[in-house]
Order: structure tokens, then sequence, then C-alpha cells
């Protein structure tokens, strides 16, 4: 059996999967020579014009550089440097839109040219095949060389990978896109130089057999490059059916060789490695002329140019310069200029781009040549992008997962297989732009693990970083340990003592030593230091009147005032609702004055028992009013004295252990308890309206407001007046001086005696003539009532301020019990609360009757 190399030289070609036969329209540019085409007023050079990293800027702006000088460097072998392609100034490094599907923008040297074209130093190696492999592969690096097929992969690198791993060398000059026909003229007009670089690859490479494929639509460059291949070359011209895409790397091998690619592999992995022939031309004049890479031939084709052909085009060149310059006539409707061919060249946003080294084509076409296909349709499943896929790929699939996001699933189907050439969208019936999808989708796709790379970065540092302070540390307390152990043993070598446990001692020593001294204490100190503390001790004991006061009564009597006030508060509230709510319903309010009528009956009954005296002089009509009820006061005065001097003896015989604060505070609920009885009787006495069966005589609206007006005067009279007679608790009750408690509850009881008897007066003065109104005029009755009314509160008024300005004497009280006096104080300001709150009564039994 024939081996792969024996079938090769016999002939043999082998076919791929898919692939399509678009119009060529070569013959548009491959008629004329290659030219040169000139300087232009500025050049855009991007740092990065190749799959790769950038090289490290070695320029600055203002420096003046020669043609051929590096612009930029870099030490690895992906990384490929930028030469100035002519003599000038370096004016700008900043961003400009670089030639990309993208159409973002990049970093960029920008030069003004001086039209000198002044070259630097070259290095040559003419004498090639006495170099070492690597010392060529390394000039090649140095001189910028990456593939001018289209895909800008480092020439170096690709060489690198091939040395003692492949056998076959494959020179690809099939040039298969349409329009495009760079390669063609190329081999046309440069055959000599592209054989010679073919020989430098050989020379590196060292394969077992050269095979330069060719397709059959190019027979003026198969016959040029058969005039230069010697017998001794070992180099095949084998040409290859025209086919898209026929040039592709791993479908030419297949073409070939018969080998085929693995995916996401390259040609190295099966024993081949590819070379383009305007990479091999570069390599030339890189190796023997020292030329770096600093212009290519660019193909200037379409209807819209007037002059169609190839150009031999500076890096950095704007495709606008060429466009003007070679007779660019726009569509009106429809201008497009396309970087690459009509299968897989892009769209520019503008036509300020610069050629880069991957630039191999500026196609203008116009309408009617390219048609544009914006509708997009929907997919009907006709499975012809399979059919054609030279991949064999499922597009309909992967256009799908990409338009979905689906990134998992797109690799899950090979999308990095894709060689992106087009036939898939050219053969659509619906005209989905694959490619499209495809192209975003890899974006995708690259960006991301990109990112994950970078996190796996980042926690391979970081781990790092943490095992490094680790064992800095274990190194540290190891060398200190060490220390120690090395100065126990020199201590111990010559007898002395260890330092650090010798200070540790003397530490100690100073501590112990502070502690059993004891300061020494002057005579004077320590006398007033043990009064302190015997002082402090009869406090304890209470052996000494000198006890500091305890606060915690009076804060629970302020307490107490407070909740006073707030259910004081809330009962007036709650009071004058009821009334308002009473005046609306007519039949609560009978109901209510009905209740308070009989209430009222019955303690003017029990009135009249205790004070006969005053019964009969009402019901004496022929008597003076006046006098009458001056009389009557007078009794009760005196029998409410009488009673108030036995009632406040006898308990006080009682409460001679009683404890002074317990009685200030059982002082204070007995008001509290008071205050709330005479609220409520107060709010029952303004529900109850007064009758007018008796005053038939009398206008009832005068009469009724009348009597409104003096019960409500009646009514803040008596409130002030208790509230006068009835003060707050002392503060300072916790240590009651016994003079001052005697005179305070003397004045108490003064206060309440005068207040009741006020009331008695006010009560008789407006009960008799009430008797008295069936024959009198209503009139004169209405405003003798009004006088008397308020006779009794100016007289009221007057006995209120005298009772506060004139205190009784005290000259019997300074041997009384302090505890004693707080109990009869207490005693008479519940008494007296009491009388006022029956004088009340009888006033409102009074006025109802």
């Amino acid at each position: 059996m024939l081996s792969i190399i024996e079938q090769i030289k016999q002939g043999k070609l082998w076919d791929f999967h898919g692939g399509i036969h678009p119009a060529e329209n070569k013959d548009l540019s491959n008629k004329s020579p290659i030219v040169n085409a000139g300087i232009p007023q500025e050049l855009v050079l991007p740092l990065k014009q190749h799959i790769g990293s950038k090289g490290d800027i070695i320029v600055a702006v203002g420096d003046k550089v020669q043609k051929g000088q590096p612009l930029t460097q870099g030490d690895i072998a992906m990384c490929v440097p930028v030469h100035a392609p002519t003599s000038g100034t370096i004016t700008a490094i900043e961003q400009r839109t670089t030639a990309h599907p993208s159409g973002l923008s990049d970093l960029c040297i920008v030069i003004a040219p001086d039209q000198q074209d002044t070259w630097c130093d070259k290095t040559t190696y003419a004498d090639y095949e006495d170099r070492d492999p690597a010392e060529l592969i390394d000039a090649i690096r140095l001189n910028g060389i990456a593939g001018l097929g289209g895909a800008g992969f480092p020439t170096a690198r690709k060489l690198q990978g091939g040395l003692g791993n492949v056998d076959i060398l494959i020179i690809n000059a099939a040039e298969c896109e349409p329009y495009i026909t760079a390669d063609d003229r190329l081999m046309r007009d440069y055959a000599e130089e592209v054989i010679e670089g073919v020989r430098i690859l050989r020379h590196i490479i060292s394969p077992k057999l050269t095979i330069i494929g060719i397709e059959d639509n190019k027979p003026e460059a198969i016959q040029a490059l058969e005039q230069h291949v010697k017998e001794d070359d070992n180099i095949l011209i084998r040409v290859v059916p025209t086919k898209y895409p026929s040039g592709s790397s791993k479908q030419l091998v297949k073409i070939l060789t018969g080998r085929e690619v693995p995916s996401q592999s390259r040609s190295t992995s099966v024993g081949v490695i590819m070379q383009n022939v305007g990479t091999a031309f570069a390599i030339k004049r890189a190796i023997i002329d020292g030329e770096p890479l600093i212009e290519r031939v660019v193909t200037l084709t379409g209807e819209a140019f007037k002059e169609r052909g190839n150009v031999f085009a500076m890096l950095g060149t704007p495709i606008a310069y060429l466009l003007d310059k070679f007779g660019y006539k726009a569509d009106k409707k429809h201008p497009r200029v396309i970087i690459g061919g009509s299968l897989m060249g892009f769209t520019l946003p503008h036509s300020n781009v610069p050629i880069t080294k991957m630039t191999n084509c500026i196609l203008a076409p116009k309408r009617k040549e390219l048609p544009l296909h914006t509708y997009e349709m929907a997919c009907i499943r006709c499975s012809a992008c399979a059919d054609v896929c030279p991949s064999s790929l499922l597009p309909q699939q992967l256009q799908w997962y990409a338009k979905d996001q689906n990134y998992e699933k797109c690799e899950e189907y090979n999308l990095q297989d894709c060689i992106e050439c087009g036939a898939c969208a050219y053969v659509c019936p619906s005209e989905i732009p694959l490619v499209q999808y495809y192209r975003q989708a890899k974006a995708e796709i690259w960006a991301r693990s990109q990112d994950e790379i970078n996190a796996e970065r980042a926690r391979q540092r970081f781990e790092a970083k943490q095992a490094r302070m680790d064992r800095d540390k274990a190194e540290r307390e190891n060398r200190f340990k060490k220390a120690a152990e090395t100065r126990r043993e020199e201590m111990a070598k010559t007898g002395g003592d260890d330092a650090v446990a010798a200070a540790i001692a003397r530490v100690k020593a100073k501590q112990a030593a502070a502690q059993s001294e004891k300061p020494e204490v002057k005579p004077a100190v320590a006398a007033a230091i043990a009064a302190a503390k015997a002082k402090q001790a009869a406090s304890a004991q209470g052996a000494t009147s000198e006890t500091l006061p305890d606060n915690s009564e009076m804060a629970k009597l302020r307490e107490e005032r407070k909740r006073q006030a707030r259910e004081r508060k809330a009962e007036k509230e709650a009071g004058e609702s009821t009334a308002s709510a009473s005046s609306n319903d007519s039949k609560k309010d009978a109901v209510a004055a009905a209740i308070a009528r009989a209430k009222a009956k019955k303690a003017q009954q029990a009135s009249e028992q205790k004070a006969p005296v005053a019964d009969s002089v009402v019901e004496n009509a022929e008597v003076d009013p006046k006098k009458a009820a001056i009389a009557a006061a007078v009794a009760r005065a005196k029998a409410k004295k009488e009673t108030q001097s036995k009632s406040t003896s006898e308990p006080v015989a009682e409460t001679e252990a009683v404890d002074p604060k317990k009685a200030a505070v059982a002082a204070a609920v007995a008001r509290a308890k008071a205050r709330k009885a005479a609220q409520q009787a107060e709010a029952q006495s303004e529900t109850t309206p007064e009758p007018v069966t008796e005053t038939e005589a009398i206008d009832p609206k005068k009469a009724a407001v009348a009597a409104a007006v003096a019960r409500a005067k009646a009514r803040k009279a008596a409130q002030q007046a208790q509230s006068e007679i009835t003060p707050e608790p002392v503060a300072e009750t916790e240590d009651v001086d016994p003079k001052k408690a005697a005179v305070a509850a003397a004045v108490a009881r003064a206060k309440a005696r005068k207040a009741a008897q006020q009331a008695e007066a006010q009560s008789e003065t407006t009960s008799e003539p009430a008797a008295e109104t069936e024959a009198v005029d209503p009139k004169k009755a209405a405003v003798a009532a009004a006088v008397t009314r308020a006779k009794a509160r100016k007289a009221a008024q007057q006995a209120q301020a005298q009772s506060e300005t004139t205190p009784e004497p005290v000259a019997e009280t300074e041997a009384v019990d302090p505890k004693k006096a707080a109990v009869a104080a207490a005693v008479a300001r519940a008494k007296a609360r009491k009388a006022a709150q029956q004088a009340a009564k009888e006033q409102q039994n009074i006025e109802e009757d």
C-alpha cells in the first residue's frame, strides 16, 4: 500500500464536504500588474494587527522615526511588533477606528510622513542556508510577519510549533474567494521571490514534501511558478479544482493530503504546516532584504472603482486615501465599502479605517452588483446550509442557539469549527445572515472564557500569596525559636542567666514590692478617715440623725400627683362629653334629672336632721331672708365646729405610732378620692335641669338662661375654693419639721371651716328667697336672685383671700408630735372636702325645688 506522500506525488487529490461555486468576478482586478499606492499624508498604525497580544510602545509623540524602525516590542511568541512604513514624525498615540466587524476603536500610533522615505539600518540573512532555524524564526518574529492570508496568525509561532512535528509543508495559493486577486497577481509578478520564500521555509521546517496548492482558475500564476521551481527544490505545484472554500486551511489539507484536521485543532496535529503565498513573499523580504512587514498587496475591485487592480499599500494607509486616488465613485442610494471578499468580508462604518496586515481586498460594489438583503425571513428548514457547510456543521441549529444566547449549546454543536466562510448564508433562501450570528456568539464565548481565565489566575495568585505568607510566618517563628535556643545555650555555657528571664524576674519583684509597701499616713488624715468611717457606721445603725434623705417616697408622691392630674383631666372630658350628649337626648336628660333630684332630696333630709335650726329658720316665712340665712349659717358652723373638734381629737390617740411618710401618702390618696367624688357630683348636677313648674309667671327662656349662668358661676367658685383649701402634699415630707407641720394643719383646718361656713351661707341665702317666689313679680325675683348670687360669690372670694393671708396662731403647737400633726391635717382636709360636697348638694337640691 502506497503512503500518503507517494499518493500525493502520483497526483492524487481528495475532496471535502460541501462547498459552493459562486461567481468569481476576478477579471475585474487581475489584468494589470501591481502598482505602488504611494505615501499618504497620515498613517494610522493599530498596535494589534494579528491574532495575539499587543506589543509595548517604545516611541513617544514628537519622535522622529525612519522607515522600518520598530514602534512596539514584545518578548512572547504571540506578540508581533509594528514598524514604521515610512520616515516621519509621531503626531499622536490615541484611539482610532480599526478594521474590525465590530467597528470599535483601538490604540493606534499616528505618523505624519516626511515624504523622504528614509530607511533605518537593515539586518539581512543572505546566507540563510547556513543559519540555525531558531535564529531565522526569531528574525521572522522581529520583522513583524503574520499570516497574510486573512487569519493573521503569527508566523514565527506557527513555525516553532511545526519544528520536528510535520512532514508536509503546504503553500496556500488557492485564493478561492470571489473578487480577490492579490495572491494571483503576486505570483505572476513576483514568482521568483515567492519561490525563494518557500525555500527559506523548507530550510526552517525540513519537511519531506512541499506542495503549492493552487486553483485551476489561475493558469498564468501556475506557469510563472513552474518557471522558477527547480528539480532539487522538492516542491510540487498541485492544481486543484475551483471550489469555494478550498482555500481554507483545513479544507486544503483534506484536498491535498486526505488528512482531516480534528475539531478545534490545527493542521500541525496531523503533520502538516501551511503558509500563505503572501507570507512566503514577506519572509523572503525580511530574511534576504532585511525589510520588515510594512506593506502588503491589496486588491481594489468593484464596479464603483474607476481604476481597479492590485497595489502595494503601506500598513496604516487610510482607505479613504485609496478610494480617492483610484477613482472611487460611490453609489448614491447605497454607498458601501467592504473589507475582504463578498462572502467573508464586512462593511466598514466609514472610510477612515487603516490598512492592516490582514487586509487583502477593498470591495466597492454597486447596488446591482451586490444587492442588499436586509429583510430576514423565517427559516423554512430546507437544509441547504447544512449541505454546503465545508466543516460538516448544522448551521440551522447553531443559528437558533446563537440567537437565543444559549452558548453552551453552541459549543456543544462545535461552533468554534466554523470558518465563517459564508457559504451557508449564500445559499439561504430566507436571507438569514447566519455568519453574523456566529461571529457574535464566538465573541461572547471568547469574552466569557477570558473572564474565567482571569478569575482562575487571580485565584492562583491569591493562593500563592497566602502560601508565601504562611511560609514566611513559619520561617520567622522558627528563626525566633532557634535564636532563643541558641541564646539559652550560650548563657548556659558561659554560666550566666538568661537576660529575658532576668528581666521578667525583676519586673515581678518590683510588683511584689509595690504591693507589700504601704504609704505613710499622716495623723490628721488618719483621724479624718476614722471619723468618716465612724459616721458611716453610725448612719447605718440609725444612731445619728444626719442620714441621707430617701427620695423613693417623694418619687411615689410625684407619680401619684401626675396620675391624679391625668384622672381629673379624663373625668372632666368625660363630664363634658356626657353633658353634650345629654343635651341632645331629652329622654336620658329627664331620667338623669329625676335620679339627681331623688338623691338631692335624700341628702336634704339628712342635712335637716343634723341642722334643725336651719330648717326652722327656712320654714318661718315671715322672718327677714337675709337675717334668717345668716342665723342658719352660724348655727351650722357651730355644729360642724363641735363635730370637727370631737372627730379630730379621737383619732389622734390612735395614730401615735403612724409613720409620717405613710400618713402623707394616705392623705394624698384621700384627697384624690375626694376630688373625684366632687367632680362626679358636679357632673350629675350639670345634667339635671331645673324645674320651672313653680315659676309660672317667669319667662321660661330667660329664667333658664339665668339659672344656667348662676349654676356655672357657683360651680366655678366651689371648684376654686376646693382647689385652694386642698393643697398638694409638700415634697419635703420625708423629714418633717414638727412646728411647720402643726402650723400647716391649723391653717388647713381654718380654711376648711371657713369654706364650709361660706358654702352653707350661700345655700341658705339662695334657698330662702326661692320659697317666697310664688307671689313675687318674676322680673324682680330674677334680679334679686342675680344680686344675691353676685354677693355670695364676692363674699366667698373675700373669705378665701382672708383665709389664705391669716393663718391661725401656732402658739399651742410647739410640742405637737409630727406624726400626729400629719394625721390630723389629713383628717381635717378630708372632712372639709366632705362638708363642701354636702353644701354643693344642698345647693343643687334647693335650686331644683
